[in-house]
């Protein structure tokens, strides 16, 4: 997957892709990953990227000329005639599991991260694809959610995890809370590891498992369980 992340700030984003998985996945080349800074795309000498609001208000916008800029030159490198531009936003489409899993499949995405009072609307009507929200809050601008964004779905694609089965026991796999899990010591001051755990009898530990993530999410998501048996009903 080719990934680029157009931000204002591209020493927030540079480091997260030095570390962990990510950088292991860059290095495999199962990731092409770039950050371009908007700032490059201005063609007066203070480099500007933002002004004051048309009608007043208080708030700097972001220009859109660096933006169209930018998909120009992504347009030439594009292998699409129509690149997958998406905006982080507290009026987007909510980030979930099944979601991140469908933007794994792209082959091509591009970040465009918005800051002060926002992006120009005509970037966002002209030129992005998909609008992004993590969540219903606020933040200081798109490098965070983006990252978050990346994050959650680079998971999905093949070989970037080591053990890919691992993440399909993760929370919201199946409309279900991840359960519980133990490591060694046996017993750490007092506090012992379920005796199921030890016993090797696989079948009954996977029971125990799934019993653990019903009930989790029963107490903690009680709609994913309403979610679940939905789509039971559907595909029956």
């Amino acid at each position: 997957m080719k990934i680029r992340v157009i931000t204002a700030f591209p020493e927030m984003i540079k480091p997260y892709f030095s570390e962990s998985m990510f950088k292991k996945a860059c290095e495999q080349d199962l990731i092409d990953f770039s950050v371009w800074d908007l700032r490059d795309f201005t063609r007066d000498k203070h480099r500007q990227i933002d002004d004051a609001q048309y009608g007043g208000g208080a708030g700097m916008v972001l220009k859109p000329e660096p933006f169209f800029r930018a998909y120009d030159q992504i347009l030439e490198q594009s292998r699409t005639e129509e690149p997958n531009i998406i905006l982080p936003t507290p009026q987007g489409k909510k980030l979930n599991h099944d979601y991140s899993v469908e933007l794994s499949q792209l082959d091509e995405i591009n970040f465009f991260c918005g800051h002060y009072k926002g992006i120009d609307e005509r970037v966002r009507e002209y030129l992005v694809t998909h609008e992004i929200s993590i969540g219903d809050y606020v933040l200081t601008g798109g490098e965070l959610p983006a990252l978050v964004i990346i994050d959650s779905l680079i998971r999905h694609i093949p070989q970037v995890l080591h053990d890919y089965q691992s993440a399909q026991g993760d929370s919201f796999t199946d409309h279900l809370l991840e359960g519980p899990v133990y490591t060694r010591p046996r017993e750490y001051r007092g506090h012992k590891v379920p005796d199921i755990l030890l016993s090797g009898h696989h079948k009954n530990i996977e029971e125990w498992r799934e019993k653990k993530r019903i009930n989790r999410t029963k107490e903690r998501r009680e709609e994913l369980l309403k979610n679940k048996s939905e789509n039971h009903l559907a595909e029956d």
